[in-house]
């Protein structure tokens, strides 16, 4: 909370707020909300949370929380945008078995009061495409930004697509299993991988591209800086 506050008062960027819902009471999480509305933080994304000791487990809510997002939407006070984590790519979460179900339950979130989405991670730009499409499609038309994550290390990646159910394109992996005794070159792979599916996003209309950093923030800045360069490039041509 400490840290958001001196980035919303101290710099020019953006902060997003992002409380766990799993932990979080009613009264609690309104508060928590209340005090970055206070600060000047317009936009909270309120993350479910994993079930303890096992990411892919049974999730339980707090007994005295929120079950579903779309009431948390709704408690007040939600000043500002309140984006939150809809849209899994590409399949959705393990425990979903009715992706008619997964995307009804998306747009209800949009339709209760956030103003963008944020996707899980994905690597083939054409899973970010569909889901748009079959968002669209639903009648929803709130913002959705893409999620990147530098494939730089094929075992730690290969556990993220895992938890997330995100498909790891087999080429991609095979490049990097050839290079994983070669740290620069997976790096390498990874963040030309990265940036060739930032440019091809935002030529397709993404409103913008989240990256995931792991605390690392070299690959994230070289890609960032890499496109911007060539969006340049061809505003002039």
């Amino acid at each position: 909370m400490e840290v958001t506050k001196r980035i919303a008062a101290e710099t020019t960027l953006r902060p997003v707020g992002a409380p766990d819902g799993r932990r979080a009471l009613v009264a609690e999480l309104r508060a928590i909300i209340g005090a970055y509305a206070d600060a000047g933080v317009r936009d909270v994304l309120v993350l479910r949370g994993d079930p303890p000791g096992d990411p892919r487990g049974a999730w339980a809510p707090h007994p005295r929380g929120f079950t579903y997002a779309v009431p948390a939407h709704r408690a007040g006070p939600l000043v500002g945008r309140l984006p939150d984590r809809g849209g899994r790519l590409p399949r959705g979460p393990s425990e979903v078995v009715d992706p008619a179900a997964d995307l009804a339950h998306f747009v209800a979130k949009c339709r209760a009061g956030a103003d963008y989405a944020i996707t899980q991670m994905f690597f083939d730009p054409e899973d970010y495409l569909r889901l748009r499409d079959r968002v669209a499609a639903a009648g929803c038309d709130a913002p959705m930004i893409p999620e990147i994550m530098p494939a730089t290390d094929v075992r730690q990646i290969r556990r993220f697509a895992e938890l997330s159910d995100a498909a790891f394109p087999e080429e991609l992996a095979h490049r990097l299993e050839a290079a994983k005794d070669d740290p620069a070159a997976a790096y390498r792979i990874g963040v030309e991988h990265a940036t060739a599916m930032g440019l091809r996003l935002l030529d397709e209309g993404a409103p913008g591209l989240h990256h995931i950093t792991l605390n690392k923030s070299t690959a994230a800045l070289e890609i960032h800086r890499t496109i911007l360069s060539a969006r340049r490039v061809v505003a002039h041509v």
